[in-house]
């Protein structure tokens, strides 16, 4: 399998055709839409979008919070070009950098809420990086990993098989011409945390409220919403 350090060099590589895979994934915008909203947000606002890609999510975060501060992170420069194009998100800030230490790379917050989708599977450490997130959230903020945690059932993961490899993959390799960074996705999410398993990781990292919502379509029981708050004292 694909190493984790060299996935965003893959998604250098893909750039170009994401958002046009991504238009072609049904409910990919829905539920990033859906798992946006479920911040309880109140104004001001500052929102930390980590691994923002080519700022899909960050589209999302800005329906759901129109007059927040919003700041996009990602390791690919070819993924955060792509976002800065995008008339919607030109008062976003873009910075590129490692999302196992956004602080780094000027990230430092202290932030409202932090959304991550599609990312806490990628990075090496899990757990120290939901500690560093824990301690760029304010007192009472909010965290949201939208992300692929199998529910356990035979159901998701022969959905999950069939879907990658009949779809994800053929269609991906046709429309970018590689098709590394999809099979690293397909085999990915078979190893990585089950629904109890990152529940069980965000309570050990400090997060309180631990919450997990699902998202509906061929997804449900493939992709959630994992909520949860550092605690106020």
């Amino acid at each position: 399998m694909l190493e984790k350090h060299k996935v965003p060099h893959q998604f250098d590589r893909i750039a170009r055709g994401y958002d046009l895979l991504s238009a072609l994934q049904p409910g990919y915008a829905a539920h990033l839409d859906r798992s946006a909203r479920r911040f309880p947000a109140s104004e001001p606002f500052e929102i930390l979008d980590l691994c923002c890609g080519t700022g899909l999510s960050t589209l999302a975060l800005r329906r759901s919070h129109p007059r927040a501060g919003l700041t996009g992170l990602d390791a690919s420069a070819g993924m955060l070009e792509r976002a800065a194009r995008k008339r919607e998100l030109q008062d976003v800030r873009w910075l590129q950098g490692d999302a196992m230490d956004p602080a780094a790379a000027g990230a430092s917050g202290p932030f409202d809420a932090i959304f991550m989708a599609y990312g806490i599977r990628n990075v090496p450490d899990p757990d120290r990086c939901l500690q560093r997130l824990w301690h760029l959230l304010r007192p009472g903020g909010s965290l949201c990993l939208h992300e692929f945690s199998l529910s356990g059932s035979l159901w998701s993961r022969s959905v999950w098989q069939l879907v990658t490899l009949g779809i994800v993959i053929p269609l991906g390799t046709l429309v970018t011409g590689s098709s590394s960074i999809f099979r690293y996705l397909r085999q990915s999410v078979m190893t990585f945390d089950r629904v109890p398993q990152l529940q069980a990781r965000l309570r050990a990292a400090g997060y309180a409220d631990v919450q997990v919502e699902p998202v509906d379509g061929w997804q449900r029981g493939i992709v959630h919403s994992f909520l949860s708050r550092r605690p106020k004292a």
